[in-house]
Order: C-alpha cells, then structure tokens, then sequence
C-alpha cells in the first residue's frame, strides 16, 4: 500500500519525469544536440509519436529530466506540431501533447498527456467542434510562453508560408514540398526538424534525404527501425546509429 509520502511525491512528478524512452528513442533524443534533422522510422505502435511528443513537449516547456543528453532550449519557442489532415493531427500529435478534449468547452487532460494542465495558458480551438486545435501558449519554465501550432499536409504548400519557427514536428511522411516548407521555416533560428512515420511510400524522396549516399545524408540522423522486445526493451533490427 503506497504511504502517504509516496502519494504525494507520485503527484508531484510530471508526465515528462516519469517518461522512460527506450534505447532507440534515447538514441534519437541524443541526436537532436548534433543533427537538425532527424527521422525516426519504425512500424506501427512502436512508440515514435509518443518518442517525438514528449520531447516537443520538454522543448515547450523548459522541463527536461536528469537524463536529457539532447537539445535544450532555455528559452520560449515557437513550434509547428502536423499530420496528415485536421482529425490526424488531433488524433497523434495533439492527443500526445495535450489529451483528449471531450465535445464540451473544458479540457478532458489526463495525467498522461506530456503537457501538464497547469503549463497551458490560452487555447484556440478550429471552428466546428471537431475537437481540433489551432494554437496553445505553454509557459516556459524562465519565465515566457511558448507557442504550439496544429497544422496538417492536407492544407497545401502555400499555409506552410511565413513565420520562423524553432522546431518543426512531422508526424507520418509529408510531401516533398511541404517538408522542405517546414525546413525552411527553421532555417532562420538554427532549429530543428523531426520526423516520425513507418516508411508506407517506400523510398520516397523524402526517405533519401536520409539513407542516401551522398554527403548531404551523412548530416542527417537517421534512427531505423526498431522493435519491442518480451522484455520491454528495444531491440533494434538493423542498428545503423
């Protein structure tokens, strides 16, 4: 039976401090303090949107564990987080950062969604009840806010125009253009790109801006692959980290 104490101090700890990423997933944190771009492959429900939400959310919110070995960001950021469409984005990227919403005005924000409740300031939800959010102001630990906006492929090239962003989150393979839209709003502040999809297009373009040949490959992270054990542990099938 838990102790008084230990209840106490269960309440206390974040979904980020209890977050526990296995070796793959450490090993594509890692990356992110050398390579902008990261990818990390694997097949279906093998932890990447789960692996890539957490660490947006450690660089939204200034919270990093003991372990963090990655990039740091010490100050607010401003971060594109997309899928495919609007209900995918909501379903993946949004239900790992911030929860489910439930149909009425409040926030239905279980414990493990990787955003505390409390870092939430203002946010903006998309017309028609959907469930879908546009934007969320998450308070940086030093003190200012941090901005998070949903976006989707399905939107065209052209609302992937404007401002400049710190990190860029591709969840499922974007088309060309629309990740080199994403890139592109990087460029300007030093930030980063991750993607996190299973390889369903094959050996796209996208794919070979990963496991090519050339030396503009070779400056890019590239996480393959891997698979849960019986153990619980990862167990990479074809480690080329």
């Amino acid at each position: 039976m838990l102790t008084v104490l230990q209840t106490y101090r269960q309440r206390q700890q974040t979904a980020i401090s209890r977050y526990r990423p296995f070796a793959k997933q450490c090993a594509f944190h890692t990356a992110g303090a050398q390579f902008r771009e990261r990818l990390l492959m694997a097949g279906n429900q093998l932890g990447k949107t789960t692996c890539a939400g957490f660490e947006v959310a450690m660089h939204l919110s200034g919270h990093y564990p003991d372990w963090w070995q990655g990039r740091r960001f010490e100050a607010p950021i401003s971060v594109w987080a997309a899928s495919v469409t609007a209900e995918s984005t909501r379903d993946n990227p949004q239900r790992i950062l911030i929860g489910r919403l439930a149909k009425a005005a409040k926030e239905n924000h279980p414990r493990n969604a990787a955003l505390e409740r409390h870092w939430l300031r203002e946010v903006t939800r998309v017309p028609g009840g959907s469930g879908a959010l546009d934007q969320v102001m998450v308070q940086h630990r030093s003190g200012g806010l941090s901005v998070l906006g949903f976006k989707s492929y399905a939107q065209g090239r052209e609302k992937w125009q404007g401002p400049s962003l710190d990190l860029v989150w591709f969840d499922e393979e974007p088309p060309e253009d629309i990740y080199m839209e994403g890139l592109t709003r990087t460029n300007a502040t030093g930030g980063i790109v991750m993607l996190t999809f299973t390889p369903l297009k094959g050996y796209s373009s996208v794919v070979q801006r990963f496991l090519g040949d050339d030396d503009r490959a070779q400056g890019r992270k590239t996480n393959p692959e891997a698979k849960e054990s019986d153990h619980g542990q990862a167990r990479n099938e074809n480690d080329a980290v």
